[in-house]
């Protein structure tokens, strides 16, 4: 059976449909404990408990943002804009996969389990599993055979075109292990379990802080790796998730037990899922995809420039991460309340996350405000710094908007509605890379092509919150 036959809104005509009330609490008996935990008490409350473990898990990736670049950095300009063309790449499956394909997986399996359709949701494991592997094998040979063409055309030469396809060659090669440990963590996360993956990752980010200065500079009896050694100690960190989660979900204290039989691609459930994670994934890939086509416009002023617009970027990276923490509980809480019919609670949780995200995105702005502060841990060229500050004033105003437009994404995704914010993520891609082209044709000043960016952002965000705020309402 598959979850679609839950009661689930995926289209415009179940959010304009009259909402039933919410169940009575005797009505989730039959559903597992931690299933009825999520649908009992005050919303606000359970969805800081449920987020509390991914806040660890935030920190973590910032820390593996951060000290990627920063580690690099120690070997020279050249070879942290080499990194800094490849970083994008990584990043597009990273969040294709975590806030894409895996959004579709927790969503799928949150509405399974909400309907009380157990023996689904563990069905749904096994093809998410097999989705992982089909597209970690796609992205490998997309990257190997195009890789060093497409750096080239980014402006890169020398010694920063011979550092991005070495990290290159060995991310991607072992890109499967991104794949698995975010389709993993999203299983648990659908499923309401936080602390499994949350701890993975930060277990993960240890290995990474341990390996990433070792290899780069051959530290004791290692040999000295440069940027290939970065691009190991990348890896590492989802090598050790990958290994925790996938030992969890196989152990029968899983609620969405994998099993490896079920690791097929069944086609009903590849719809279940997908019919959140495809338009999510591609909204994923259009986000970053802008991102790495600006580096390319920023690119056309030297490596300084990429130098700076990619070190200044990772704060822009990192809201993403961080809001994620909560809107990964958003998913499963609105999925869940979704899946139970119980739609009023699937606002609350909804308004709760975009509230949280807004305050969080406050803290960015004190932070890009001080836009010397922060490139001053990745460089000390002034050149390189001033086109890193620019870049983060013209992100400090509408940072808090940013996050607030983020988690009215998540809890679209959680309700099932995907199609519209997918239509929003069009008209970001196009206002960003048309407004920079734009601006490189009128004036070719690389301010044009940073306020381009942050136009297409701020447009973005604010649509999605007034989408998000009419489908819930008419939901509930």
């Amino acid at each position: 059976m598959s979850v679609t036959a839950a009661p689930a809104a995926n289209d415009a005509a179940a959010l304009q449909a009259p909402c039933p009330s919410a169940p009575a609490t005797t009505s989730y008996a039959s559903l597992s404990p931690r299933t009825r935990w999520l649908l009992e008490g005050p919303v606000f409350g359970r969805l800081l408990v449920l987020a509390a473990p991914n806040v660890g898990e935030a920190i973590a990736r910032i820390t593996f943002i951060i000290a990627d670049a920063f580690f690099v950095s120690w070997l020279g300009p050249e070879a942290l804009a080499g990194v800094s063309v490849v970083f994008p790449l990584l990043i597009i499956m990273q969040t294709m996969t975590a806030a894409g394909v895996g959004a579709g997986v927790s969503s799928a399996v949150g509405r399974a389990l909400g309907a009380g359709l157990i023996d689904d949701a563990r069905r749904l494991a096994g093809v998410s599993v097999a989705l992982a592997l089909a597209g970690a094998a796609l992205f490998t040979a997309l990257a190997l055979a195009g890789g060093p063409a497409l750096y080239r055309i980014m402006g890169l030469s020398g010694g920063a075109l011979e550092a991005a396809v070495i990290y290159s060659a060995v991310g991607f090669s072992g890109c499967v292990l991104i794949w698995l440990q975010n389709i993993f963590a999203n299983i648990c996360r659908g499923a309401g379990n936080m602390l499994v993956p949350a701890t993975a990752i930060v277990v993960g980010e240890l290995a990474h802080l341990a390996l990433s200065p070792t290899l780069i500079m051959g530290w004791g009896p290692f040999p000295r790796m440069g940027v290939a050694g970065a691009g190991v100690a990348f890896l590492s960190a989802y090598a050790v998730g990958s290994l925790i989660i996938g030992a969890y979900l196989l152990s029968p204290r899983a609620l969405a037990r994998l099993r490896l039989r079920a690791i097929r691609l069944d086609w009903p459930h590849v719809r279940d899922i997908m019919s959140v994670g495809l338009l999510a994934a591609i909204s994923a890939l259009l986000f970053q995809m802008a991102l790495f086509i600006v580096t390319g416009m920023v690119g056309r002023f030297g490596n300084a420039a990429i130098a700076g617009y990619g070190a200044a970027a990772r704060l822009d990276l990192l809201q993403a991460p961080i809001t994620f923490a909560f809107g990964s509980a958003v998913i499963a809480m609105v999925a869940t309340a979704v899946g139970a019919r119980d739609l009023v609670r699937a606002r609350h949780a909804a308004f709760a996350g975009m509230t949280i995200a807004a305050g969080i995105g406050l803290a960015f702005s004190i932070v890009s405000w001080n836009a010397g502060s922060w490139m001053a841990h990745f460089t000390s060229d002034p050149q390189v710094s001033r086109y890193g500050e620019l870049y983060l004033h013209c992100l400090t105003p509408i940072f808090p908007i940013l996050g607030a437009g983020l988690a009215a994404y998540f809890a679209c995704q959680g309700l099932g509605d995907i199609r519209r914010p997918f239509i929003l993520s069009i008209v970001r891609f196009v206002i960003a890379i048309g407004g920079g082209w734009l601006a490189l044709a009128l004036w070719n000043d690389v301010l044009g092509v940073y306020l381009a960016s942050a136009l297409a952002s701020l447009v973005f965000s604010v649509a999605m919150i007034a989408m998000a705020t009419q489908a819930f309402r008419r939901a509930a």
